[in-house]
């Protein structure tokens, strides 16, 4: 039993003074540190973590932050640790699955460690999404604020129902603003008053592509929605709405 408790204290408290004390020597180096970053455990050595001066890792290792330790004498980070062996195995050589690009960006940003910042960034997934669609975004207005005013609208028509829907009104061009309106003011009251309006904007893509935007931006929040054109009923005729379209929102 002390012998087992005797190899735990070296893992722990003993690599803690190792790394803190006299770090310059080359043999500690290969001291095995242990890390607890919020609940999970990890084992690396000193001159892994020391791979990329100036990340946390480095620093925590190196004594130059003050780090906290949790009551067996490892590290403590107080963080989720899911994504975090992605950056455990990119000190020690290996790159993300390309599929965790975005979750492993916050935990690269988080922990400082700038060469795997740069190449998440650099990656097809990441730049399409930050350069291109986020880019995009930026251009339409108010497009955040715009997607929870369709969630709160789509939340308060939940009530005993199954299905909620929401009109959205995409206007790709100031020439037609006031064509647009005209479409709104042709709905029912009840209709006119919770038409969510997106537009214009000045970048190339399309009505198409800022709708499917919108669904994936509120898929991502954990909803289900799906988009059709909003249908308008003349006569005998039903025809698609210009500018108007429909979201549903499926409950259960």
């Amino acid at each position: 039993h002390t012998h087992t408790h005797r190899d735990r204290g070296m893992s722990s408290t003993g690599s803690r003074g190792l790394a803190k004390g006299n770090v310059g020597s080359p043999q500690h180096v290969s001291s095995v540190v242990s890390l607890n970053i919020g609940g999970q455990l990890f084992w690396s050595t000193v001159g892994t973590l020391r791979r990329f001066p100036g990340s946390k890792l480095a620093e925590m290792v190196n004594g130059q932050s003050r780090e906290k330790m949790d009551v067996e004498g490892r590290y403590f980070v107080d963080r989720d640790g899911t994504y975090f062996n992605h950056v455990l195995e990119y000190h020690r050589g290996r790159e993300p699955p390309p599929h965790l690009a975005e979750e492993v960006y916050q935990e690269a940003r988080y922990y400082d460690v700038e060469p795997l910042v740069k190449l998440l960034e650099d990656s097809p997934k990441f730049f399409g999404e930050v350069v291109g669609r986020r880019q995009f975004l930026a251009r339409v207005p108010d497009y955040q604020e715009n997607i929870e005013v369709m969630v709160r609208v789509a939340r308060a028509e939940a009530v005993a129902s199954r299905h909620s829907t929401v009109t959205v009104c995409v206007v790709r061009n100031e020439e037609d603003v006031a064509r647009c309106r005209e479409a709104v003011n042709g709905l029912d009251t009840g209709g006119r008053e919770s038409v969510v309006s997106f537009g214009p904007w000045k970048a190339s893509p399309s009505v198409s592509d800022l709708l499917h935007c919108i669904k994936v931006d509120i898929e991502k929040k954990g909803y289900r929605t799906s988009c059709q054109p909003l249908e308008t009923v003349k006569g005998f005729l039903t025809r698609p709405c210009e500018f108007l379209y429909k979201f549903t929102f499926t409950w259960w």
